[in-house]
């Protein structure tokens, strides 16, 4: 799945530093014009409230491991984005994850036994700039609005992160993820793709709950998320079709791990 960011920081980050009004009174903010960033990255964290936008044109799964996240599959294979062409735009209709929208930014705590969080940003981006070539982050000593913008939708993703681990931590309590395992067989090839190391919502466990299990679901919003999950992974044989197209499927082994 994702790979990790170095120093254990997030994926696409490489360094962060608290915003200051002191010693970023006169950097502004450049538009991210480009997606270049991660046309390398094949899979991005996405929150539940993301679901349902996010499944019509990817594969949702949740990644491997004792801690799983859902990720929107934007690419079948390590280092393949088949939604960001070669000129860094987005693919037209394809949905472009809350996690790579709030970037440069993100909420940070800078004391490990605190829960006060600092609006942070990765300086390697090159968005946040030591000149007044973007938009201004401080004027007379005050966030701008562009400042408070991103500050509120840092906010909004952390909140809609916690209930993603919330709905993360009832489908294992539940016993509902299993490994995961697609085969996609294509007449150009002999043998068929299989790709695992993934997990993914088990349909016999779910047919199996008890019935106040299935109203506690509902009555929580769960199933339709589970069902969004599980409609689209019908998508990856679209993915793997735009590999196709593109030239990037990679060398026929008996089986990979996404």
């Amino acid at each position: 799945m994702a790979s990790a960011a170095p120093q254990g920081l997030p994926l696409l980050y490489n360094d962060l530093v608290p915003l200051s009004k002191n010693e970023h009174a006169g950097y502004s903010l450049k538009p991210m014009e480009s997606l270049a960033f991660i046309q390398n990255v094949h899979a991005l964290p996405v929150t539940v409230d993301e679901f349902l936008m996010a499944q019509r044109t990817m594969p949702i799964v949740f990644s491997s491991g004792p801690d799983p996240v859902p990720l929107a599959l934007m690419g079948l294979n390590e280092g393949i984005n088949t939604f960001v062409g070669e000129d860094g735009k987005l693919a037209d209709g394809a949905y472009l994850p809350a996690f790579v929208r709030r970037y440069p930014f993100m909420l940070a705590r800078l004391q490990p036994n605190s829960d006060d969080m600092t609006l942070c940003f990765d300086p390697t981006a090159g968005l946040v700039v030591p000149d007044d070539t973007g938009l201004p982050l401080f004027a007379d000593g005050e966030p701008t609005e562009h400042v408070t913008n991103a500050l509120n939708f840092c906010q909004e993703f952390e909140m809609s992160a916690q209930r993603t681990g919330q709905f993360v931590r009832d489908l294992q309590e539940m016993g509902l993820l299993e490994d995961g395992e697609i085969t996609i067989q294509n007449e150009q090839f002999p043998q068929p793709f299989v790709y695992r190391g993934f997990q993914m919502v088990s349909e016999a466990k779910l047919r199996e709950l008890r019935g106040d299990q299935l109203r506690k679901m509902n009555q929580n919003n769960m199933l339709p998320l589970i069902f969004a999950h599980l409609f689209s992974l019908s998508l990856m044989s679209d993915v793997f079709g735009r590999q196709m197209v593109q030239g990037k499927v990679p060398a026929q082994i008996p089986s990979m791990t996404m």
